[in-house]
C-alpha cells in the first residue's frame, strides 16, 4: 500500500506488527495516564545523506528544511502537480543523516521518486527499512521512561537526538500528551523492547496508539485521505506545510486555496451509534438525507468516548447535522464533535480580502 486510498478490500496494513497485548482499553488508559510501548516496526524508513540531503529535499518536500538543525524534526508531504497528498513523511535529522519514516509499503513509490530527483545533487537517499525499526513510547511518562532507560530525552516536541550504537530517538506531539519514536537498529529491537518496558513502559498494539492518534485528530495517509485530497483540509498546513516556501510539486494549489478560498472538506471526529460489530468501515460513505456528503476514515473503540471515527466532509455540512456512516448491515448514526470543528472567524482568506480591496 503506496499513497493511495486503503478500501474495505485492501489488507490491513497494521497486520504485521501487534494489535494489542491483551487488552485494548486498558492499553489505552495506560498511554493516556503513565507510558506505553508500541511496535511499530512495519513503518518504511529512508535515509538521506550527502553534503546536499537539506538543500536538495528542501526542492521536494512541503516544509521547510533548508537549514533544518541537527537536532530537530518535523513533519512534511509530497503531493502531485495538482496540489494533492501522495506521500506522507516524519522527519529527524540527526548528525549527518535525514531520517524519514513513512506508512508501511510506502518506500518502494516514495524511494522512485527520490531517486530519479538526485540529478547532480551530492545526495543519497536508500532504503534503510531492513537495518531500522520503530518503537514508540507513548504517554504522559514518556521522558521519564526515555531517561530510566538511558535514552538522550529530546527537550521539545519534533527534536531528535542519536542514539548511543545507530539510530535516532524524536519527541512527538502525538498521539499523546507526550510520546517519542524510536528508530532502533533492527537487529537489537527486542533488546530495545526489553529496555523499555524495564524503565517502566507497558507494553501495548496499535489498536491503543490508533484509537488516540483518531482523538487527536491526527489524518493517517491513505486511511484518512483518498486520492483527492489536499494538505488544507486534514490539518496538515503548517503541520507538515509550509506555507511561504515555494519550488515544490504542488505549490501552487496549495498557495491558491491557502490565499483564495476554502478547502471543499474537512476532517472532524464523528461518535458512532454503533455496537462492536456493526462498526462502518474506511472509505464507506457518509450521508446527510441519503445523499455522501463524505467517506469514513479510521474507525476505533475509545477507552472513554466509545466508537468514534475520523472522517472527511463536506464544509458545508453542518456541524450539528444528522449523519450516517458506513453503509448496509455497517450504517450507523453519527454525529460531529463540535471540538474537532477548527473554528472560522468569517474573515476571507487574504487573497481573496485583496482582491475586494482592488475592487472598490
Amino acid at each position: 500500500m503506496t499513497g493511495t486510498e486503503l478500501t474495505p478490500d485492501a489488507p490491513d496494513r497494521d497486520s504485521a506488527v501487534p494489535a494489542h497485548r491483551g487488552d485494548p482499553l486498558a492499553e489505552q488508559r495506560r498511554m493516556a495516564r503513565s507510558a506505553t510501548v508500541v511496535d511499530r516496526s512495519h513503518r518504511g524508513v529512508i535515509t538521506v545523506t550527502g553534503e546536499d540531503r537539506l538543500s536538495w529535499l528542501h526542492l521536494l518536500l512541503t516544509q521547510h528544511v533548508s537549514e533544518l538543525p541537527a537536532d530537530t524534526g518535523t513533519e512534511t508531504l509530497i503531493l502531485d502537480l495538482n496540489g494533492r497528498v501522495l506521500h506522507h513523511m516524519v522527519v529527524a535529522h540527526a548528525g549527518e543523516t535525514v531520517y524519514l519514516d513513512t506508512e508501511p509499503g510506502d518506500v518502494p513509490e516514495l524511494l522512485d521518486y527520490l531517486t530519479k530527483m538526485v540529478f547532480w545533487s551530492k545526495v543519497e537517499p536508500r532504503d534503510a527499512t531492513a537495518e531500522l525499526a520503530v518503537l514508540s513510547v507513548v504517554g504522559p511518562d514518556t521522558a521519564a521512561v526515555l531517561g530510566a532507560a538511558g535514552v538522550p530525552v529530546p527537550d521539545r516536541p519534533h527534536g531528535a537526538l542519536a542514539l548511543p550504537g545507530g539510530g535516532v530517538v524524536r519527541r512527538m506531539p502525538w498521539p499523546g500528551v507526550d510520546a517519542a519514536d524510536l528508530l532502533v537498529p533492527r537487529a537489537e529491537q527486542d533488546t530495545w523492547w526489553a529496555r523499555l518496558t524495564a524503565a517502566g513502559a507497558h507494553e501495548a498494539g496499535t489498536m491503543a496508539f490508533e484509537a488516540l492518534r483518531v482523538e487527536s485528530g491526527r489524518p493517517r495517509l491513505g486511511l484518512d485521505t483518498d486520492e483527492r485530497t489536499i494538505p488544507h483540509e486534514v490539518g496538515w498546513i503548517g503541520e507538515a506545510v509550509h506555507l511561504t516556501k515555494g519550488c515544490y510539486r504542488g505549490q501552487e494549489t496549495v498557495a491558491r486555496v491557502a490565499n483564495l478560498g476554502r478547502p471543499p472538506r474537512r476532517l472532524v471526529l464523528l461518535h458512532l451509534d454503533a455496537g462492536d460489530e456493526h462498526l462502518p468501515e474506511p472509505g464507506a460513505p457518509v450521508t446527510l438525507g441519503g445523499r455522501p456528503v463524505g467517506r469514513v476514515g479510521t474507525v476505533v473503540q475509545h477507552h472513554e468516548l466509545g466508537p468514534v471515527a475520523l472522517a472527511l466532509v463536506k464544509r458545508s455540512v453542518a456541524v450539528d447535522a444528522e449523519l450516517v456512516a458506513g453503509e448496509d448491515e455497517r450504517a450507523a448514526p453519527a454525529r460531529i464533535d463540535p471540538d474537532s470543528v477548527p473554528p472560522e472567524d468569517g474573515t476571507p482568506p487574504p487573497g481573496r480580502a485583496a482582491q475586494g480591496g482592488l475592487r472598490r
